[in-house]
């Protein structure tokens, strides 16, 4: 879907979580509720931490797992800007911009009305 961006947003982290289906994970207990969507603090196998969708673990006799790939990536944007939208989950749109460049955007900061 093809969105246009109505309010600039800036990506949070410089270096965000990022994981593979079928990764360990370990959770925190650290939840948030964002937009009636929760969230866990996760930490990858990597190293890396952030706010995950709850949707994306399962819990197995040895802990958690990852059941999707999954980047926290944010994009930072502009107002008119327009996106591509790939995917959207817990308030948020995977987007992508025509030079390659993609990420999360908050779906409060788009409009699917471009023109």
């Amino acid at each position: 879907m093809i969105f246009k961006v109505k309010e600039d947003w800036h990506a949070t982290y410089v270096n965000p979580i990022r994981f593979e289906a079928g990764e360990a994970l370990y959770l925190t207990g650290r939840q948030d509720n964002w937009d009636g969507h929760m969230w866990l603090w996760a930490k990858a196998a990597n190293g890396l931490e952030g706010w995950i969708p709850d949707t994306i673990v399962s819990k197995t006799n040895a802990g958690f797992v990852a059941i999707e790939d999954y980047t926290a990536a944010e994009l930072t944007c502009r107002t008119g800007q327009v996106v591509r939208g790939e995917k959207e989950t817990h308030g948020w749109v995977f987007c992508r911009l025509q030079d390659g460049s993609a990420g999360w955007i908050p779906r409060k900061n788009l409009t699917s009305e471009v023109g």
